[in-house]
């Protein structure tokens, strides 16, 4: 067959993929490039291209021709499931048989690996994290890369930590890739990789092989209009959104930084008659589904989300992208504003940056990888064992939170020093060195990226053009679109009753607090008796919380109050009436002492924790709610003459129940106090992190005498 038999055959496939029944459907030049590249060279291809270009035609087409010519099925490594679902239904239309493996569907797992290995599917889906599944990895993958008619690699970008959103479990790819047989085609695609990622990711392509081919097209989002509203506060950006949201066009996306803003702002538009829906990394895979099969309908106005839905929602009609605080990269802003306009000729995005913006990016900077002392520890107490230890048998060893000590595992495993196996980890005693350079140049991009997302929101210049060279788009030019090039297109202002709405709804205090029930896993290992679960005689109620440190209402007021550059000082009479309210809410709440028949006896009294950083703040908080409450101060609990400086107040659950577990006591006032008025007692600190701190007081406080313990903390700060 010659290149203009081969290219017709490619063009025909594309009509079935689009639902095109006449066939008049063509590749652009450069899609038929890759197809070329992939199918009659068997190259490794690198395409980065804006969102919406269609790269998935390219290995849907191949897949189609490869197939028909004898290869085995295409593997595509694909990173989330709204993704996952849009592939297989696009595939579907050209009667291309995909088939997904992922978290959502493991009860499929073992009937898919027998219609691969029958030939019965032409494309498999594939999450990353399952790349670092024990089972997968060793008995599915090495069949997979003796089979695969052609490997994709979507969002390839997430292979290179020089990127803003890179992924350990993606660094499993460089061992299917060295293992692949000589001659089997790979395609990786991303639309958002500047030219350091473009080059990394294409050197770990070529891993054992030619030089990959880089196929990079101009990143211009000729649909797009771009702005950016400047706004007062969060009461404003919540006003101007609840009522200018139905002007948008068509339905849209409404990110958030944070799951708590997610959460509000979705409830906040709901009250004000807007369909709408959250979407976030918590929300339960049916209610995903839910969400994005409303949107795709049209049946919602906007699904409020998080990065959670940064990636792969293919949605050709979205009419808007708003952004309710600012992204901490312009790439990853780039990659988010690209869900609209796909197949229209004009969508609206808009960025309204908030003053939580910086506090929240500060805290996702805290979390990279390890300095090198935590890292050896690690390495080291894996070595002690001399057998594999799971996650929760690690986490009394190492000062790290489980997210992050996995992270660093996956990482670590990629890099020869440890592996996992069946119950846990183990270290391999292969010699590994800390790239130190390279993680604080990493830390130095981050913080780059930081400052641009700055300047973007500043600039009088185009913010097309703007992200486009950020990105190292060699055709960056002046779009003539946005709010710089063509003048703004929204008006800024909000009537006095949307914002009077917005800041009650913002002001509304009150969020619970989950008390803990189970004491970490393996404290034996590390002095500490606890085990199993907290019995119910010395267990924490559900608590209360004025606000969260993520949200845009209470969170703006108690960050700066809570900030470790912040004085100590009385409670602010602000944030004191607000917690009375909150307390007032509680009582009155079912369950409440307040009720016709409530399960909690109202407090007799009021019992403080000890605070070496905010004693003024924390002290005259337990006053004031006792002095408004008509309740007396009992007192507060005491250091223990071993009490440690509780550094591990960052670390995992473990960690921080070792240093906390013999550090407090009663005190003989307050013990008295207890036993001459046992009933239920308010515990008052400043915040909670982990709910350890309050565990262990409220264990302490029952102990000795106390029928119930209600904690009460100005933030929520996980």
């Amino acid at each position: 067959m010659d290149n203009l038999d081969l290219h017709a055959e490619a063009d025909a496939v594309l009509a079935g993929l689009v639902g095109d029944p006449g066939g008049t459907a063509r590749l652009r030049e450069d899609q038929w490039q890759a197809v070329s590249a992939l199918v009659e060279e068997h190259r490794r291809a690198l395409v980065v291209q804006r969102t919406g270009w269609g790269k998935s035609a390219v290995y849907f087409v191949a897949t189609a021709l490869l197939r028909r010519r004898g290869a085995g099925p295409t593997v595509i490594i694909s990173p989330l499931l709204a993704l996952m679902r849009n592939q297989v239904e696009s595939a579907a239309r050209a009667g291309i048989r995909a088939r997904t493996i992922n978290s959502a569907n493991p009860e499929e797992w073992e009937a898919i690996h027998g219609e691969v290995q029958r030939g019965e599917t032409d494309v498999l889906l594939v999450s990353p994290e399952r790349l670092n599944s024990v089972d997968f990895r060793d008995q599915v993958l090495p069949r997979l890369a003796a089979t695969t008619g052609l490997l994709v690699v979507d969002e390839a970008h997430c292979i290179s930590d020089w990127g803003h959103d890179f992924r350990p479990d993606y660094r499993r790819l460089r061992t299917m890739l060295a293992e692949l047989p000589a001659g089997v085609p790979v395609l990786a695609t991303t639309a958002t990789a500047n030219a350091r990622v473009t080059a990394d990711v294409a050197e770990q392509l070529g891993t054992g092989g030619d030089e990959a081919l880089v196929l990079r097209g101009p990143l211009n989002r000729e649909s797009l209009r771009l702005g950016v509203l400047d706004l007062p506060d969060a009461a404003h950006r919540l006003a101007w959104l609840g009522e200018r949201l139905g002007d948008l066009p068509g339905s849209g996306i409404i990110y958030t930084l944070t799951v708590a803003a997610a959460e509000e702002v979705a409830a906040f538009l709901r009250q004000r008659g807007y369909p709408v829906a959250s979407y976030t990394g918590k929300t339960e895979n049916a209610d995903r589904l839910q969400a994005e099969e409303d949107l795709l309908a049209n049946r919602v106005k906007a699904l409020v989300a998080t990065s959670a839905l940064g990636m792969g929602f293919d949605k050709p009609d979205l009419g808007f992208v708003v952004h309710l605080g600012s992204p901490s990269s312009p790439i990853a802003y780039y990659q988010q504003v690209g869900r609209a306009g796909r197949g229209v000729d004009h969508a609206d995005v808009l960025l309204l940056p908030g003053r939580e913006d910086e506090a929240i990016w500060a805290y996702f900077a805290s979390v990279g990888f390890p300095p090198e002392e935590q890292v050896r520890r690690t390495l080291g107490a894996l070595e002690d064992a001399g057998r594999p230890l799971s996650l929760p048998a690690l986490e009394p060893l190492v000062d790290l939170r489980r997210s992050r000590l996995e992270t660093m595992l996956k990482v670590l495993d990629v890099d020869g020093a440890v592996r996992r196996v069946k119950g846990g980890w183990t270290a391999t005693g292969q010699p590994w060195e800390y790239d130190a350079e390279r993680y604080a140049w990493v830390a130095r991009q981050r913080k780059a990226e930081q400052q641009a997302m700055r300047e973007y929101a500043a600039t009088t210049g185009c913010r097309m053009e703007f992200l486009q060279r950020q990105l190292d788009d060699e055709k960056a030019a002046p779009c003539g679109r946005c709010d710089n090039c063509a003048g703004p297109w929204v008006d800024p202002g909000v009537s006095p009753a949307a914002l009077s709405g917005a800041a009650g709804e913002l002001e509304r205090p009150g969020a619970e607090v989950e008390p803990r029930k189970m004491w970490p896993s393996g404290m034996a290992a590390v002095g500490v008796s606890l085990k199993g679960r907290i019995p119910e005689d010395q267990q924490a109620a559900t608590g209360r919380a004025l606000g969260r440190l993520s949200d845009i209402g209470w969170g703006n007021r108690l960050r700066p109050l809570l900030s470790a550059q912040a004085p100590d000082g009385p409670v602010p009479d602000d944030v004191l009436a607000a917690v009375v309210t909150v307390v007032a809410d509680w009582a009155h709440a079912p369950g409440g002492w307040a009720g016709s028949a409530p399960a909690t006896a109202r407090p007799v009294g009021v019992v403080a924790m000890p605070s070496r950083t905010r004693p003024q703040l924390v002290g005259s908080l337990a006053e004031g709610l006792a002095r408004v409450g008509r309740l007396p101060l009992l007192g507060s609990l005491g250091y223990a003459p071993q009490a440690g400086d509780f550094a591990a107040h960052r670390s995992n659950s473990a960690q921080r129940l070792r240093a906390l577990a013999a550090s407090f006591t009663v005190p003989d006032d307050l013990a008295a106090a207890l036993a001459a008025a046992p009933g239920t007692v308010l515990l008052v600190d400043d915040y909670t992190e982990t709910g350890w701190t309050l565990a262990v007081g409220a264990r302490l406080l029952r102990q000795a005498g106390a029928a119930q313990v209600l904690p009460l903390v100005l933030a929520l700060t996980g």
